[in-house]
């Protein structure tokens, strides 16, 4: 049985690095992959080779029974994999329906890892946190070279600095560790999240919590964030326009699964903040959690810099990467079963959107 993987000049991570490549072929798979893979994320051909990978010379994809790629670019290669074969990926089925159905129609079955599910026994394959670690980080490192400012609070024989505030909106898996993130470095640190059982997750990293009086705990059953009221956003947006005219740095990480990104950050609240602020919105692929953010774009608006990334777990490429085959890897084990693919198992019944046969 071949695995395999799909390469995407867009996307810098990659789905299989040679410590996953050698945990394959002792499950028994055949891996061939396209050469030149994981030069960008810091893995050598040589690396692949050694652990048992065939490297794939051609520029077509090779055909296999199981394919895995991080995030596809969805261009016109992609549905030409195999008929009957699997794709393990972040696929996001709600902003890519019309292409996901044509894959189907080519027979390809489809293994979303976004819908894998918040269970304790899926916890080494959940991509999104994962990932979203990395880019919490990363968001923080992004929003220092743009600001032009010092974060941690200095007294020299010239004066002293101040520290600067930083604001995170949405304590998810990507907001703790920005958090975290701007403590390390010294920045006084404020956050906001719509769940109420944020606030001892916040207050335990040494950060504020800025908080919207409720009656609701803000959470689906999943424990995500869920889409509010309108009169609570009143109250949120009152609380926020209060807040920015002190904020240096914001960082935005709010989602809703399924739906739009949030809007929190209006243009009147950016036209608050001090020339030299920077904003990073995390949510841009979704639409983005500031009014005025650009998908992929660092813009500036009244005097803050608005950085709108969507790749900020592939700018440490090297790091994601492992993570992110390291959960893919625990994934495909649950279908490898004498040889052939098993989609028994409750966690990979989850991710499918649909099944074809024959």
């Amino acid at each position: 049985m071949k695995i395999s993987t799909i390469v995407d000049d867009k996307e810098k991570r990659v789905a299989i690095t040679p410590e996953t490549t050698k945990k394959y072929v002792q499950l028994g798979f055949e891996v061939v992959l396209p050469q030149s893979i994981g030069v960008y994320s810091g893995f050598q051909d040589e690396e692949y080779l050694a652990a048992g990978a065939t490297m794939w010379k051609k520029k077509t994809i090779p055909e296999a029974e199981l394919y895995l790629c991080v995030k596809p670019s969805f261009e016109k290669d992609i549905i030409k994999l195999k008929s009957g074969s699997y794709l393990v990926a972040m696929l996001s089925p709600f902003q890519n329906k019309a292409v996901l159905e044509e894959m189907l129609k080519q027979g390809i079955n489809l293994c979303a890892l976004e819908k894998i599910p918040r269970i304790t026994r899926a916890q080494s394959m959940d991509v999104l946190s994962s990932q979203a670690n990395i880019s919490g980080y990363r968001a923080v490192l992004e929003a220092l070279l743009e600001y032009r400012r010092v974060i941690p609070l200095m007294m020299t024989a010239a004066g002293t600095i101040r520290p600067a505030r930083v604001l995170v909106l949405g304590a998810g898996v990507a907001g703790l560790q920005a958090i975290a993130t701007a403590k390390r470095l010294g920045a006084i640190v404020s956050a906001f999240d719509v769940r109420a059982a944020a606030k001892e997750q916040v207050e335990s990293l040494g950060a504020s919590f800025v908080e919207v009086e409720n009656t609701d705990n803000g959470e689906t059953l999943g424990g995500y964030a869920k889409e509010m009221n309108d009169d609570y956003k009143k109250r949120q947006s009152e609380k926020l326009i209060q807040i920015f005219p002190k904020v240096d740095i914001a960082i935005t990480t709010a989602q809703i699964p399924g739906k739009p990104a949030p809007i929190l950050i209006t243009e009147e609240m950016v036209a608050l903040m001090s020339a030299g602020s920077v904003i990073v919105d995390m949510s841009t692929e979704t639409g983005g959690n500031c009014e005025v953010s650009k998908r992929n774009e660092v813009i500036q608006f009244k005097g803050v810099t608005i950085i709108g990334y969507t790749d900020f777990a592939a700018r440490v490429a090297y790091d994601s990467s492992q993570l992110f085959a390291r959960n893919v890897f625990n994934f495909v084990s649950l279908m490898a079963k004498d040889g052939k693919i098993d989609i028994s198992d409750e966690i990979v019944q989850s991710t499918l959107i649909r099944v074809q046969h024959g």
